[in-house]
């Protein structure tokens, strides 16, 4: 099996987590060879590619690029950047998939990384201070989704602990408290303002979060369903394809039925007692499936 094969079984096989960050670093490694290419070629050192899946800091140019709301939290031109980004993604990720579910995972990470936007266009259009800098601003990184993720374990588990190399076992709550201080710290400092700025916005949805869950709310519920909805219109299904099956008699649909129950049930009694991580691709197909019934 060549590495190019391994790396999509591995993709196609792995949860929602292990998704989020191939695609952060196929994209990473797309943007920074066509990078390489457009430089090699032209001799400029500009980033046009940048401001096409940025978020701008301009609201009429960012009506022109609705998509960019979406597309920043995955986009990373530095290496130290997508580096610790990827880290903290799959820390907080993993701890976040303890208590929660996948999808309620993917749902945080896209409306915190939302939210963080929200927060960083506000601000440089609002704020004086920040306005001056607008034409030339934008924002990328996953940085307000992995906050997001963060700041919403904080609240729900707020004492498990996390080890750090010289700490030791840190609570979660002054890790969460910690990154904050070092973003309203640093928002002065003008190198990284939005970037900042987004990250409060992050753990404002992710703490919002873990309270609207404490209360039996889940917003991620409908944002899953429209981005469910939102998949189906763009797959590329063939409608041209007619098949005549005969119906089931109500003997076979009950015996399919129950035979489906007892597989989901199955499924469930190995994540109780080995966890989600030991599903096949399979095992999450038929869960996921059946979830949606």
């Amino acid at each position: 099996m060549s590495i190019v094969d391994e790396i999509k079984q591995s993709y196609k096989q792995g949860g929602a987590l292990i998704k989020l960050i191939y695609i952060n670093i196929g994209v990473f490694i797309v943007i920074r060879l066509l990078q390489a290419f457009l430089t090699l070629s032209t001799g400029s050192l500009d980033y046009p590619l940048l401001q096409w899946v940025s978020v701008p800091s301009d609201p009429l140019e960012l009506l022109f690029k609705p998509w960019t709301i979406i597309t920043y939290m995955f986009v990373h031109y530095d290496f130290l950047h997508i580096l610790f980004n990827m880290l903290w993604l799959y820390w907080f990720g993993k701890i976040f998939l303890e208590f929660l579910n996948p999808r309620q995972l993917l749902g945080v990470y896209f409306l915190g990384g939302i939210t963080g936007a929200v927060v960083y266009l506000i601000a440089y259009n609002l704020l004086p201070g920040l306005y001056q800098f607008q034409p030339n601003s934008i924002l990328l990184g996953a940085s307000a989704s992995v906050m997001a993720l963060l700041f919403t374990m904080a609240r729900l588990r707020g004492n498990h602990k996390i080890y750090l190399l010289f700490f030791g076992g840190v609570p979660l709550k002054y890790l969460a408290i910690g990154s904050l201080a070092l973003d309203l710290i640093n928002i002065s400092a003008l190198s990284n303002t939005g970037g900042h700025l987004a990250h409060i916005g992050g753990a404002l949805f992710g703490y919002l979060y873990a309270g609207w869950l404490g209360q039996g709310k889940d917003v991620t519920i409908r944002f899953n369903r429209v981005m469910d909805s939102i998949a189906t219109a763009f797959s590329k299904k063939s409608k041209m394809k007619v098949t005549h099956r005969r119906p089931l008699t109500d003997m076979e649909y009950n015996q399919r039925k129950n035979t489906k129950q007892h597989e989901v049930d199955r499924i469930l009694e190995k994540i109780k007692s080995s966890g989600y991580d030991s599903l096949t691709a399979t095992e999450k197909k038929t869960l996921f499936d059946a979830s949606k019934k």
